[in-house]
């Protein structure tokens, strides 16, 4: 099937640029809502799938686009290695080209990298339908790596990713996650703090009183930080749960759907923001922000009284965010939210220029994820 695929689809997508027609890409669906709607033909890309070619020893992976995360990351446990940016899932059928497509990496990123500073080389089927390869298997070959990248959260409005190699790390010898009871100045303190300081720092996460940080290392490094650090130590499979739950939204913050979730990203010393919230369904009182990425990423379930009400409400959330160099994505609208608002920070000047020539360029017809990412 792999081998007939990648002609089927050139073919599929020169007939939809021939008639102005839409596709909608997609792998497991599990990322499908986030970016703003789109219509058309659905291209399924999990018949596309399984691992090219893996180096262990050169740290290197190939794979095709539809191959799922799961199977991808048992192969890699086998060999004590991982995907360093720690992909959400946000279901089982998660696929590693939507993983890329979304450029959306989970609680290790600001400590390890994000999703495109591991990404080698891709091969994707361009709104032309020809066939193109940027990038290649191994780190020393950077030619077209800058091209690699732009598909990295281009949400499929580029190309149709086919083949994607990236960079693997080895698996931390030791784990450990500590609990700390503080309140949210202080956490959004000590993060930084603790970020300034040669500690083994994988994940940081504080919700509702409670912050947790997970280090990442050599057994001795571990266990000199834990000891530097304080704190309660998490039990290993609790923490395992924990940071997964962060990472896939799964963890209680998350679950009311009724209210538009906010993913905003601000320097990470940004101290404590005065944001609209709504009350979560346990808790009687206003909920306040659960914060990653050591300050550096904060979640908002926002008040969703009305649709009208949740749309003024997101013009003066992004004009504040905007305000401190930030900028804010709807990532999920709630079922009572916000209608007809962009998904994503909205563009301006050259850089809202440069998306477009992008765009014109690689896929000239706007044929593949039509308005998926609001601007095109």
């Amino acid at each position: 099937m792999t081998d007939s695929f990648v002609p089927h689809l050139q073919e599929r997508v020169r007939r939809a640029q021939a008639a102005a027609t839409p596709l909608v890409i997609h792998g497991g669906n599990t990322k499908s809502f986030y970016g703003a709607k789109t219509i058309g033909e659905a291209v399924d890309m999990r018949a596309y799938s399984g691992i090219i070619a893996y180096q262990p020893r050169e740290l290197v992976l190939t794979v095709r686009a539809g191959t799922p995360l799961a199977e991808i990351e048992a192969a890699m446990a086998t060999e004590m290695q991982i995907l360093p940016f720690e992909p959400p899932h946000f279901g089982a059928g998660a696929t590693i080209g939507g993983s890329v497509a979304a450029g959306l990496s989970g609680p290790r990123r600001p400590y390890t990298g994000a999703v495109r500073d591991f990404v080698l080389g891709t091969r994707i089927v361009n709104g032309k339908g020809e066939d193109l390869h940027f990038g290649g298997r191994v780190i020393k070959n950077v030619a077209g790596y800058d091209v690699s990248r732009l598909m990295t959260g281009a949400m499929g409005t580029l190309g149709v990713l086919l083949d994607i190699s990236f960079k693997v790390l080895p698996k931390p010898a030791r784990e450990t996650t500590l609990r700390y009871e503080m309140d949210q100045a202080t956490a959004i303190q000590r993060f930084n703090e603790w970020a300034g300081k040669p500690l083994p720092l994988s994940a940081t996460c504080w919700d509702n009183g409670v912050a947790m940080v997970r280090l990442s290392g050599t057994l001795a490094g571990v266990e000199a930080a834990r000891k530097k650090l304080g704190g309660e130590v998490v039990e290993q499979t609790q923490a395992a749960t924990f940071w997964a739950s962060v990472r896939d939204h799964s963890h209680p913050f998350f679950e009311n759907g009724a209210a538009p979730l906010w993913r905003l990203s601000v320097p990470a010393t940004t101290p404590v923001l005065a944001l609209p919230s709504t009350p979560l369904p346990s808790t009687p009182v206003p909920s306040t922000p659960l914060i990653e990425w050591g300050g550096a990423l904060r979640w908002l379930r926002a008040d969703a009284q009305s649709n009208s009400h949740a749309n003024a409400q997101a013009d003066t959330l992004r004009q504040q965010i905007a305000a401190v160099g930030g900028h804010a994505t709807l990532m999920r609208a709630g079922t009572n939210g916000v209608v007809g608002h962009p998904v994503f920070h909205p563009l301006t000047g050259k850089l809202a220029e440069l998306n477009r020539n992008l765009k014109a360029a690689f896929d000239p017809a706007n044929v593949l994820n039509r308005g998926r990412m609001d601007s095109f």
